[in-house]
Parts: C-alpha cells; structure tokens; sequence
C-alpha cells in the first residue's frame, strides 16, 4: 500500500515538474550504444513517449561526430597521462547522503570531480563543455526532482551516468525500459562476469578517468552508489584510493530510494511505466550491493577507510568531515574550513523529505535488511 499511494503522488509531480524538452540519460550517448540499447529491448517504445525520444534520436549523431573530433584534438595528449593520484571514493547506497557528501568535500580546491555534462557527454567533453554549458543550462531543471536539490551542469555527479552513456552494462539501463525489469544487475558486483567483461568495464572507466584527469589535474572524488559492490574490482586499478563509507537509517533509505527510482523512470523513461517489480528490486539490490562490500572491505588496507553516519553528518557536517580528513591522513583540513562553512550555512534551513512508514513496510525492511540494521546500529523496532 505505501509504495502504491507513493507511485501515484510522485507521477503527478514530477511530470509535472520535468519538461518534455529537457535533457534525458540517453540524450548523452553515441549512435550505436543508443541503438544497441534498443535492440536489446526491441525497439518497445511508448507511443506517448516518443516525442521526448525524438530528442534523443537527434542528438545521437551529434554526440558521435563531437566524439570524433575530441579524439582527433586530444587522444594523443590524453594517452600520455598516467592518473598519479589515486581517487577517493564514497561509497554508499542510493539516498545515503553521498550528493551531500560529494558536496562537501570538493569544496577543497585540490580536488577535481566529474560533472554533470561530464557524465552526461563522456564521449566529448574536453571539446564541448564550455559551449554547452553557457548556452544550454535550459536544458536541466533547477532543482532534481526526487530530492529538491540544486542541478545544474556543474554540480558533481555520479561516474556511473558517464559509464552508461560510454555503453558499459550499469544498473540504469533499468530506467530506459522499466516494464522489462531490472536490468545490470550483474554490474553491480561483477559475480557473473567474466574476466573479459571486467576486463572492459575497467578500460571505459579508465578511458573516462583519463580524460578527466587530464583536464583535472587533480585527485578526483567519485561516488556512485554501484560503487559499493565493486570495492575489489576498484582497488585492482587504484591500490592506494581512498575510501569513505557513508551509512543510513534503513527506514529512511527504502521509501526515499523508492521515490528516486520512480523519479528517474518517470521523467526519463521510454515506456509508459508500471511498478509492481519495484519494491522488490529496491531490496535486492541494497542486499546485493552490501554482501558484495562485506565481503571485500577487508580488503581495503589500513589508513585507507573511513565512516561516517549520515546522520551525524546532518546534525554536525563540519566536524563530521573533520573526522575524514584525519582518519583518512590528509591534512589542511584549516584551508578549506571557510568555504565549508560558509556551504553549511546556505544550507542550514534545507529539510530531507519525510516519510511515515505503516507497520508492514516496516517489518519488511527489517526482515530483509536485518543484518545492514545489527551491523550499523539500526537495529530497533
């Protein structure tokens, strides 16, 4: 019954609320990653949802011959860095406070991060980023619908957007095609790949580190909440990134990820949507993703993780990023405190979306993420 009245209440918005002309995931990708999308799915488009498509047909070929240009600009310059300096990585599920956190600590000026149009045009953004981010900033809206943040082309994003838009298999292929149920699972924690398929999932996200290093030049901070299964995988390319590991209240985390999926198949969706895989989908993929980090945090060395509650981070954010940057060894945290705390007191009246859970949503949440709520400290009725 909650995820139910839920649906309905987020349709109605955010319909509402996302223009029928604005920029959509797949707007993003070349020809062929857009069309093997497709085929994949059979060409199973929604009439209704054709005209937001039409975009995406248009900009496709736009994309592949920006490509082509960036490649023959830049390749030659970009294939000789060596990214020097290890990422850091936040790590956490989807609602967990990562956007909050990624936030935070880019403030400091010796760190780089990929961008929204660095995530939505991978494949040219050395080339196109400052044409279009002047002249086409109409094209987002200002605030994300699941959550009422700022958007904008400049804010940080996920590196997944980027690895989807490149081709390589992810978790949001699941938006494009929703009545055909999750899809990428598997990306999440590799179990099923092969060698060669992790083999070329690490060479995209390389191929796009690369260039965005090159414009960087400085270490970068990522978060994708995918990220959380992939720990092992992430450590073969970077032995020395840093981790930190962000957690939260599982009953805030499941109808807050429920409302985020809604909101992202609703406004960028090629089909009409229905919803009754979802809840499901919402638990077995936070179950897959922690086993996945149990079993490999171990592996991460000493000096190299870190974590931190969200909720600590809301009630104190400039003690708790503090904690950070001595857990982790680095150091100047002094230089960048203005800025952080100028940044908290922008946001010092911003609330989190409420959520009033009835008894059976509750039970289930405990029943499937007993061990998470023991773990972590969330472990009461």
């Amino acid at each position: 019954m909650f995820g139910q009245n839920l649906s309905s209440r987020v349709q109605k918005e955010e319909v509402n609320r996302y223009p029928w002309f604005a920029a959509r995931f797949w707007d993003g990708m070349r020809v062929g990653t857009w069309w093997r999308l497709l085929a994949r799915n059979h060409f199973a488009m929604s009439p209704s949802r054709l005209p937001t498509s039409f975009l995406t047909f248009v900009a496709n070929p736009i994309n592949s011959a920006c490509y082509r240009w960036q490649e023959m600009r830049w390749r030659r310059q970009v294939e000789k860095i060596v990214i020097d300096k290890p990422p850091l990585f936040i790590l956490g599920h989807w609602r967990s406070g990562t956007t909050l956190l990624h936030e935070l600590l880019i403030l400091d000026s010796r760190y780089g991060y990929p961008s929204t149009y660095d995530c939505f045009a991978p494949s040219h953004f050395l080339s196109t980023q400052q044409f279009m981010t002047r002249w086409f900033g109409f094209l987002l809206p200002e605030r994300r619908p699941m959550d009422n943040m700022d958007a904008g082309w400049s804010r940080p994003q996920e590196d997944e957007f980027a690895l989807l838009n490149l081709g390589a298999p992810s978790i949001y292929e699941t938006v494009a095609f929703p009545n055909h149920g999750p899809a990428g699972l598997d990306s999440l924690d590799f179990s099923r790949f092969s060698d060669q398929q992790i083999e070329a999932w690490k060479n995209t996200l390389h191929w796009f580190l690369q260039r965005l290093f090159f414009r960087e030049q400085r270490e970068l901070v990522l978060k994708s909440p995918p990220h959380l299964g992939r720990v092992k995988v992430l450590l073969e390319m970077f032995p020395d990134a840093r981790f930190v590991h962000i957690v939260r209240d599982p009953y805030a985390i499941y109808p807050s990820t429920l409302r985020l999926w809604k909101s992202l198949i609703q406004t960028q969706s090629v089909q009409v949507p229905r919803w009754e895989w979802l809840s499901d989908f919402v638990f077995t993929t936070f179950s897959r993703l922690y086993n996945a980090f149990e079993e490999s945090r171990s592996l991460i060395p000493s000096g190299q993780y870190c974590e931190i509650r969200y909720e600590q981070l809301v009630e104190n954010p400039v003690e708790t990023v503090r904690s950070i940057y001595q857990n982790l060894g680095i150091d100047s945290f002094e230089e960048m405190l203005p800025r952080l705390t100028s940044h908290v007191a922008d946001f010092k009246d911003y609330r989190t979306n409420q959520y009033k859970l009835d008894e059976n949503t509750r039970k289930q949440i405990r029943k499937n993420w007993c061990g998470f709520m023991e773990r972590y400290g969330y472990n009461r009725n």
